[in-house]
């Protein structure tokens, strides 16, 4: 019950509402129900054994039941607005919950959890966890009405209230048993729906390649057995309802048959009127509705509760970066970055990086070149931070990253990444990411240093263009070319490009990189180069081999005094010849 005492925490007065207008409807239902024995005992008998109708007394009778009905169309007006505002705004505040986590925690988080499997969290989970917000202030006030239902009976007549007392825990332990034994069933199910949501992504990222390797029918076979898995898990418990909810609805007419049969023996012995028996039944018939809120709140739980076990694990995640109070030396306009004897490693394996140290001097750009593999992006992600040290510390302009807050970071390092991310959105909103103060003449100016004014001006509505998913209109260049202005446009202190020019032409890299040098980044530039003429306009170039720095000098230096980068650089220029 652990989920519906959150649900009642989280939105208490929306909870207030419904449950308020459900116990109202409880209430009214039992009085509802003695009203008609009344009426009946009181008008329907006199009459028929007088063969007349008083006029008057079935007036008042027809408007105090009209009156009730009015209350209770009250009452389950509050009942239906609270339960379904209630549960949609739990499901709106953790989704929005998830994904403020899902953003803080650090990238090697994000390496461990299917991109899928976070969707299918943020989606159906949160929709399990607060299901049964929905019904939760009908099932309290059904609780209220069985046990004024049960007082009410005892007034009546014991042998009535026997009934109850039977037929009350007999739902109960039905529901129950239900519970027990479908919450490891909803808790795979919950597991198979992300792991075909993980499944599914996978697909459609990976269509181009599917279709180009031929695989269709192989990665159809993948996803259909996940998904077979989760219809046999699901229609287990469709099994199980099948059982349940035909007992559940039995129950209160057999309650009512019972009813019948006592209240019967119970009139003849003069125990009790014709009134109070057509108030026992017609309070039993009219219970067929309210216990089923019960029911639906039972076997939702387990669903919820699998649901709240997947979003707790992300909300409790480790791994969340802190960040300090700090903010960036903002005297000059270049920012200084320093490595000092920084080794790291990924989730505790064999370090990709050991006691790396260099500077980036400011207002200096500084080439970062090594073989595949050697930690060219462990560098990127460190300086941009991304992912902390291990041991050792990365410095900006002297102080530690981790000591600067959030903010100060994202002011004062641009980040372009090795794969460029586009938004479905305007090529304005791409570029100024909906940060303060970035007009259209600096988003120009932005597009003029990366190259890509030229081809912004001639789409169809310029700055205005919907680039749709992922920048599906633009070109692999174009779309690095883009990225690249959202990271100028921010002016950063310090610049940080991870192989961010791959895909265009060399002509373009170079009039990128002398816009760069032209004052066109405003601070340092830190790049992956492996373009022999992108690394000769560097001004100090970084040599790593298997985490270490080999060497640093500039490019003229390391081509004389070290033969693995004159190698590097030589088969890079060869490929670049032949391409």
């Amino acid at each position: 019950m652990g989920v519906v005492l959150r649900a009642v925490r989280g939105e208490p007065r929306v909870f207030a509402v419904s449950v308020g207008g459900a116990s109202l409807v409880a209430l009214l239902t039992v009085g509802g129900a003695f009203l008609v024995g009344k009426v009946i005992a009181g008008v329907a008998v006199p009459a028929m054994e007088r063969g007349k109708v008083d006029a008057g007394v079935l007036a008042a009778a027809a408007a105090a039941l009209v009156g009730l009905s009015l209350l209770k169309v009250a009452g389950i007006y509050c009942r239906r607005l609270g339960s379904m505002y209630m549960q949609l705004r739990l499901q709106a505040s953790y989704r929005r919950r998830i994904i403020r986590r899902y953003l803080s925690l650090p990238p090697a988080w994000h390496r461990r959890n299917a991109t899928g499997e976070l969707l299918s969290t943020a989606s159906s989970d949160v929709d399990a966890a607060w299901t049964p917000a929905g019904s939760v202030g009908y099932a309290m006030a059904t609780v209220v009405l069985l046990v004024s239902a049960l007082v009410a009976l005892f007034l009546t007549d014991w042998a009535l209230a026997l009934v109850g007392v039977v037929l009350f825990p007999t739902l109960f332990g039905v529901f129950e048993a239900f519970s027990r034994r479908s919450a490891p069933r909803y808790r795979r199910s919950q597991q198979l729906r992300g792991e075909v949501s993980a499944l599914a992504h996978e697909s459609f990222d990976g269509a181009m390649v599917v279709k180009a390797m031929g695989r269709e029918e192989f990665q159809t076979a993948r996803f259909a057995v996940k998904v077979n898995e989760l219809r046999d898990v699901l229609i287990s418990v469709g099994r199980m309802r099948g059982i349940c909810d035909p007992v559940v609805e039995s129950l209160p007419t057999a309650g009512m048959l019972a009813v019948l049969v006592v209240g019967g023996w119970r009139l003849r012995s003069g125990a009790i009127d014709v009134g109070d028996l057509v108030s026992a039944a017609f309070l039993f018939a009219m219970l067929g509705a309210p216990v089923r809120a019960i029911g639906w709140l039972l076997t939702s739980l387990p669903r919820a509760v699998a649901g709240w076990d997947r979003m707790s694990a992300v909300l409790d995640a480790t791994g969340e970066m802190t960040y300090g109070t700090g903010v960036s030396v903002a005297g000059r306009a270049a920012a200084e970055l320093r490595f000092d004897q920084v080794t790291f490693a990924h989730d505790g394996d064999r370090p990709v990086l050991r006691e790396v140290s260099f500077t980036v001097p400011a207002g200096a750009t500084v080439a970062l070149v090594g073989p595949t593999g050697s930690g060219k992006s462990s560098v990127v992600s460190l300086a941009a931070r991304l992912i902390d040290p291990d041991l050792g510390t990365v410095r900006l302009d002297g102080a530690d990253l981790r000591s600067l807050r959030a903010a100060a970071l994202a002011d004062a390092i641009g980040l372009v990444p090795q794969l460029s991310f586009v938004f479905d959105d305007t090529v304005r909103a791409n570029v100024t990411l909906g940060r303060t103060g970035i007009d259209d003449a600096q988003v120009w100016a932005a597009l003029r240093v990366a190259q890509a004014e030229e081809f912004v001006r001639r789409l169809a509505d310029g700055l205005d263009t919907v680039l749709g998913e992922r920048g599906v209109l633009l070109s692999g260049g174009q779309r690095q070319r883009l990225t690249l202005a959202r990271a100028v446009a921010g002016r950063p202190r310090l610049l940080v490009l991870d192989d961010a020019t791959s895909a265009v032409d060399p002509a373009v890299e170079s009039a990128i990189l002398a816009a760069l040098r032209d004052g066109g980044a405003t601070g340092s530039v830190l790049i992956v180069a492996h373009r022999p003429a992108t690394i000769a306009a560097a001004d100090l170039v970084v040599f790593l081999v298997d985490g270490r720095v080999a060497a640093t000098g500039s490019h003229a230096e390391l081509l004389a005094t070290e033969p693995a980068y004159a190698s590097l650089v030589t088969a890079t220029q060869r490929a670049e010849v032949f391409s």
